[in-house]
């Protein structure tokens, strides 16, 4: 761990600075989405120059993999699993104020997530409020809207004195980002400036209010609409990056980086404002995301021609938005505290949204009701470089199922708990007799997640779930479980004892035309058996361009192929050659497959020169329709 010099004063006299407070929140930005966070495609000039003044946080960390939950989090300081705020699901007309288990006919039963942060919370801005602080709200809120004048759900019943553009029951800036925005503004005084970026635009709304409180500390908090869906764009800045794009490259989609990009304007435009206030060096700013990135291919595009393409990749980081691994809750965090926090500098201590609220409250001087729990840490010390009182992050997300978690990878119902570089993943009821699967990770060993370490290493696992347990009873979190009168768990308790499979079946279709294969740690092992191994599986494609992505990991170098056939015993009607490093690491394969004619069956062929590799996430994209995906 790279240590942070102690600066300056000690806390005690924190609360006589009163900083400003800027807090911005990117929606669905990914942990790689930032270039001063790695990314070799994405431009972000203002993000890394904000960077550059203070502290980079890379085991930053989401309460919840999924947007409401972790703004809930940040604005009461509490694990989502306490408040009930489990899913996106506050722009729903019905009100639900208690958490509560859904049993229906399905496999798990699932919570059903509270629709509205409830008014009895003393919120972030509420409490700042209460220390004197001008507090406004810009931006995407998504905790909840009043139905009738009786109800208190949105900002200004929330502790802000100002929102603007006032749009608390939007998921997303529906209908696009750029002028007009008459499908989800409905304020007849915020006028349309036609091809104008919404948060282009927020960002001068934020500045005017930063100068009018000139003389008074404020808090902003600008909740930026990007760069959650409709996905469209700049079109010249999409042109842009279509002349950049490497389409070996994990992250190669030109629109979500369009998205990015403008983004990145609307941040800097922010900047901009406050610097030309004076107030700069006196305003602690933080930059997050409310989950990881959109991983998966967009399902419409404006303009056309991008629903093909993952919208970014998270990679190191397994999975993206909605999982339960990592790619679905690490964050690209940053911390400005001008005299107080080194410029330049990182760290790794564990820090999640809920630790926001604590933390602001103290650096500014604000206090919190005794009888309101929290479940954050003050990390005002960590940030200058002192030790952090988080040991560990928990994360409960009790919904998805397994139709989902074959498109999102990990979007399933579970626990996790994250202690040093241990993370354990508790899957409700997700195994075929119903109970629970455990998968480990040694995160700085596998920061992908694709070794699971459950049965290696049973006593920590099981220390591990132990804590899970504690933290579910703390939070009174709703658990799913499983539903032993659904449709499939009564046939498989009512089926006779199951058929051994043909030598060459594996899962999910696929024909072994190989040596030997296994499933171990969530992969397939194959055995070659020379050249001709391979293994085959109903592609049904209609003619069309088509696409092929796998992860493969091979100790030797060589060369392999991707085959379609018209069906069981025709010739091949196209071969498309792959190309392995052979280094025993895992490889991201992605070919094109230009489909002449209908295609029955697609073959992939192992590399030529490994005695054994092994396979994972394998995606197969027609030209029209769904993916198929396959994980083992």
């Amino acid at each position: 761990m790279r240590t942070l010099p102690l600066l300056l004063a000690p806390l005690a006299a924190l609360a006589a600075d009163r900083p400003n407070v800027l807090l911005i929140l990117a929606d669905d930005l990914g942990a790689r989405d930032l270039g001063c966070f790695g990314s070799k495609y994405y431009e972000t000039p203002n993000l890394d120059r904000l960077a550059a003044r203070g502290v980079r946080l890379t085991n930053a960390y989401s309460a919840s993999p999924l947007c409401s939950p972790t703004r809930s989090s940040i604005m009461t300081g509490q694990h989502p699993a306490r408040t009930g705020i489990t899913a996106p699901a506050c722009h729903l007309t019905k009100v639900e104020l208690e958490k509560r288990l859904v049993v229906g006919p399905d496999r798990v039963h699932v919570s059903n997530s509270v629709t509205r942060l409830k008014p009895g919370y003393f919120t972030l801005a509420e409490s700042l409020k209460a220390a004197g602080y001008a507090t406004a709200h810009f931006g995407k809120w998504h905790l909840g809207h009043n139905q009738d004048p009786k109800e208190a759900y949105e900002p200004k019943d929330q502790g802000f004195d100002f929102d603007w553009p006032h749009t608390p029951r939007a998921p997303g800036p529906g209908g696009g980002y750029l002028a007009p925005w008459n499908k989800f503004i409905t304020d007849p005084e915020i006028k349309d400036e036609p091809g104008r970026h919404i948060d282009e635009r927020m960002a001068d709304e934020a500045g005017k209010f930063i100068r009018a409180s000139k003389g008074k500390p404020f808090f902003v908090n600008f909740w930026l609409f990007s760069v959650h869906s409709p996905w469209n764009a700049r079109t010249d800045y999409i042109e842009h990056f279509k002349q950049k794009t490497d389409p070996s490259s994990a992250q190669k989609n030109p629109l979500y980086a369009a998205m990015v990009r403008s983004m990145d304007d609307a941040v800097g435009r922010l900047l901009k404002h406050l610097d030309e206030s004076g107030e700069a060096e006196n305003t602690i700013i933080v930059f997050w995301s409310d989950n990881g990135g959109y991983a998966y291919p967009p399902k419409q595009t404006d303009p056309v021609g991008y629903a093909d393409i993952p919208a970014t990749s998270n990679l190191p980081y397994r999975s993206g938005k909605a999982s339960l691994y990592d790619g679905g809750t690490r964050e690209p965090g940053i911390v400005v505290w001008p005299g107080k926090v080194k410029a330049g500098t990182t760290a790794d201590f564990l820090i999640q949204s809920t630790d926001l609220y604590p933390t602001l409250i103290r650096v500014a001087g604000a206090e919190r009701k005794a009888e309101q729990k929290l479940d954050g840490f003050d990390q005002s010390e960590a940030l200058q470089g002192g030790a952090s009182p988080r040991q560990r992050v928990f994360c409960h997300f009790p919904h998805g199922n397994a139709a989902r978690d074959s498109v999102m990878d990990g979007f399933y119902a579970g626990s996790y708990v994250r202690q040093g570089d241990l993370k354990l993943i508790r899957f409700y009821a997700r195994a075929d007799d119903g109970s629970d699967e455990l998968e480990l990770y040694d995160l700085a060993k596998d920061p992908g997640e694709r070794n699971n370490l459950a049965r290696e290493r049973p006593a920590e696992a099981a220390e591990l779930n132990d804590l899970i347990q504690l933290y579910l009873a703390d939070t009174q979190a709703v658990v799913p479980r499983f539903n032993p009168e659904s449709g499939k768990a009564k046939a498989a308790q009512a089926a006779p004892k199951k058929k051994a499979a043909a030598p060459d079946d594996l899962p999910g279709g696929w024909k072994n035309r190989a040596g030997a294969a296994s499933v171990k740690d969530g992969a397939l092992s194959v055995q070659s058996k020379g050249a001709e191994s391979f293994l085959g599986v109903g592609a049904g494609l209609a003619a069309g361009s088509a696409k092929f992505t796998f992860r493969i990991r091979a100790p030797q170098a060589g060369e392999g192929k991707v085959t379609l056939l018209n069906g069981a015993g025709s010739a091949e009607t196209l071969a498309v050659p792959y190309k392995v490093t052979g280094d025993s690491t895992w490889e991201t394969v992605t070919l094109e497959l230009p489909v002449q004619e209908k295609a029955g069956i697609l073959r992939l062929y192992l590399p030529t020169g490994s005695a054994a590799v092994e396979f994972d996430d394998i995606v197969l994209t027609p030209a029209k329709g769904e993916p198929r995906r396959w994980t083992f």
